[in-house]
């Protein structure tokens, strides 16, 4: 794995909030920044397939948003939700002095990324949306309900929580080896000092979708997308996801003709950026750029 530097940071509310820096190549000149946000589940470890690809070429961070990670819980969960951590990714691009940034986001991340566009249009150079839309299929959505929150045990071993990560994604990644899975779940939990593994997040992360669900899932975020049109923008969309549905994109294409799209065969909600599809595509639009 290529070497990162581990930065921690100040949110404006006190926590103390952590990313990875892989840092720019010396011999590259003005490399751009891939500024990578997560989707609500996962953590900065779900970048590292794609630095592993991408660092000799560009500077990758990557944050655990709050209640994630190594980042800081937040003991009142109704900050758990996207305005918040936009807060604290514009907290971090300052704290970093992040330069030539595309935005890279993953689901949650992805509705993110759109927002902070909205916010301050000439700080970014592109953006790079994973599986997500301004529009969530409700099936998806009810699914992600269901299980975000109530795992909240710890498993005995890693084989132990192999089995409940690939019972929970199964669908999403249907070719994957067992050293695939292994990778993932690894990128997915934690492992205590008695050798217990325990899901990377806190379970009040899930508070908000069910408090005040139009908080935690904006119901409208098709003017937010209209106003990324004058960025370089990219969509990956996972062939078998249940977030992202084919008519949804074809709205997608219809608001911006421009937008640049790949499709990730055999693999559901969301794809690890590191397929052949996704990143042959994150690479033209870092080519244009």
């Amino acid at each position: 794995m290529n070497d990162y530097a581990e930065v921690t940071y100040q949110s404006a509310d006190g926590l103390t909030l952590y990313a990875r820096d892989y840092g720019a190549p010396a011999a590259v000149a003005q490399a751009p920044t891939l500024l990578c946000m997560h989707g609500l589940t996962r953590n900065s470890r779900d970048f590292e397939p794609l630095a592993a690809l991408l660092c000799d070429r560009v500077r990758l961070v990557s944050m655990d948003q709050r209640g994630r990670g190594r980042s800081d819980y937040d003991s009142n969960t109704a900050n758990y939700q996207p305005i918040t951590y936009v807060g604290d990714m514009f907290a971090l691009i300052t704290a970093l002095k992040l330069e030539n940034i595309v935005l890279v986001g993953t689901s949650m991340g992805g509705l993110m990324a759109m927002m902070m566009v909205a916010m301050q249009p000439t700080l970014f150079h592109g953006l790079i949306i994973n599986d997500i839309a301004p529009e969530i299929d409700p099936v998806g959505l009810d699914r992600i309900k269901g299980y975000v929150g109530q795992q909240t045990g710890s498993f005995a071993d890693w084989p132990a929580a192999l089995a409940a990560v690939k019972k929970a994604n199964g669908s999403a990644f249907p070719n994957y080896s067992d050293s695939d899975w292994l990778a993932f779940t690894r990128r997915l939990c934690d492992q205590r000092s008695d050798g217990s593994v325990v899901f990377s997040y806190d379970a009040g992360i899930a508070a908000p979708l069910t408090d005040n669900p139009d908080a935690a899932v904006p119901p409208d975020l098709w003017p937010l997308f209209r106003a990324t049109q004058s960025l370089p923008t990219l969509v990956i969309h996972g062939a078998l996801s249940d977030i992202l549905s084919d008519s949804i994109v074809a709205r997608m294409r219809t608001e911006n003709p421009m937008m640049n799209y790949a499709r990730v065969e055999a693999v559901g909600h969301a794809p690890i950026l590191d397929e052949p599809e996704a990143l042959a595509a994150i690479e033209d639009l870092l080519r244009s750029i």
